[in-house]
């Protein structure tokens, strides 16, 4: 039996109550904090009825403002999210071949947009295609935002799909040389199936950052939630309401993100568990089970 390694002991009774005087403590300065907020914001009149009013009176608020963000927050992460989920295991398996040149190629790829921020990829790429024509006008925000999201997240997903494979036991590989496999089928048909099913949460957490980070977007006049809300505020002087309401839609996206991915690995989990079942043994002629111990 393998001993089970923690990261750290267990605290003991003196370390307990520390811990719970630091709660303690972090949560009035939180409150504290929150309460300063608040103040400030009624003095600033922030936080007045009629300051809420057109969310809930006027439609126009909705329709023409916030909807309009949300879909293009939803339309530049849906795009980005499918083509960094290819970039990713691509060069992720191309960071797992056995063919030098390749394995090297695609790790300085990989390791070469992993450096770089995505707001500066989100400039580079809108200055490339703006001033070369490559999309129309009103298209090369989009493809900018896309492309930087793209590269920065593909590339973490690739080091997710390497560390995935790594992290399986070795005799699974082993086994499959054993019967007679290629390298190349143990990965696609063994290795990398138990791979995306281990790093699903951590590959949905990724996929929950290219939703956050579609909001960069505004810095090279890409008009997504966070673009519409300052409009809108400016709009209904307004702004830190309509910051707040951006906010929580952003929170109930990112919410409804992390569950589905909990229902994905639940059903996941739940195959994986049915279909390695224990099979019924066949029976002896005499109708006993294979495994019956003789009287």
């Amino acid at each position: 039996m393998s001993a089970q390694s923690v990261l750290f002991d267990a605290p003991g009774p003196k370390a307990r109550r520390r811990h719970a005087i630091l709660a303690v403590v972090g949560a009035v300065l939180a409150v504290v904090a929150l309460y300063v907020v608040v103040r400030k914001m009624q003095t600033a009149n922030q936080l007045q009825g009629y300051m809420w009013e057109p969310f809930l009176t006027d439609r126009s608020v909705w329709r023409d403002y916030l909807l309009k963000g949300l879909w293009g927050t939803i339309k530049a992460a849906l795009i980005s999210i499918v083509f960094a989920a290819v970039f990713g295991l691509v060069f992720g398996v191309g960071r797992l071949s056995t063919i030098r040149p390749v394995r090297w190629v695609c790790s300085v790829v990989v390791e070469f947009f992993r450096a770089v921020p995505v707001l500066i990829m989100m400039i580079f790429a809108f200055g490339v295609y703006t001033r070369n024509g490559v999309f129309a006008n009103d298209l090369n925000p989009l493809a900018a935002v896309v492309t930087a999201l793209t590269l920065y997240n593909g590339a973490v997903i690739a080091e997710l799909v390497r560390s995935g494979v790594h992290s399986l036991p070795k005799g699974q590989g082993e086994a499959g040389l054993a019967v007679g496999l290629t390298t190349g089928q143990v990965l696609r048909s063994i290795q990398l199936p138990q791979a995306l099913t281990a790093m699903l949460p951590a590959l949905i957490g990724q996929f929950v950052t290219i939703l956050k980070d579609s909001a960069l977007g505004t810095a090279i006049t890409y008009t997504e939630l966070l673009t519409w809300s300052k409009t809108l505020g400016s709009a209904f002087t307004n702004t830190v309401p309509a910051y707040i309401v951006a906010a929580i839609l952003f929170i109930t996206m990112n919410y409804l993100l992390s569950r589905l991915a909990v229902t994905v690995e639940k059903r996941l989990n739940r195959r994986g568990k049915t279909a390695g079942g224990a099979v019924a043994a066949a029976p002896l002629p005499g109708g006993a089970p294979a495994d019956a111990t003789p009287a």
